[in-house]
């Protein structure tokens, strides 16, 4: 499985942002698709992720603000980020669980400025 992160960029505190991530075959057929970033001097966390059909959870510094996403007509992964706020500032990376195996897409870096 091959995936293609973008979207990302620099925007003011307060913006939005949609990162997309494009996978190689379809989205539906993944155990998990999720959203993780790594922020600067920390390690990589989960933002969000969708479990089976429907299971979506979200990393409490986000819930409310950000929403994931997949379009299993386009093979397409979003995350769409709202009120971002500096602390956002990260390299995004989209992830699928495929039968256990876990596979990542480059990351697209978002930066918050204030």
């Amino acid at each position: 499985v091959q995936l293609q992160a973008s979207g990302g960029g620099l925007v003011q505190a307060g913006g939005s942002l949609r990162l997309s991530c494009a996978a190689s075959r379809s989205v539906f057929g993944f155990n998990a698709v999720a959203w993780y970033r790594q922020r600067p001097g920390r390690e990589r966390e989960q933002v969000s992720i969708i479990r089976g059909t429907s299971r979506t959870t979200y990393a409490e510094s986000v819930r409310g603000r950000f929403t994931i996403a997949r379009d299993i007509g386009t093979n397409m992964i979003y995350l769409h980020m709202n009120r971002l706020k500096p602390e956002d500032t990260a390299v995004y990376y989209c992830n699928v669980e495929d039968r256990s195996v876990e596979y990542w897409g480059q990351g697209t870096l978002v930066t918050v400025s204030s």
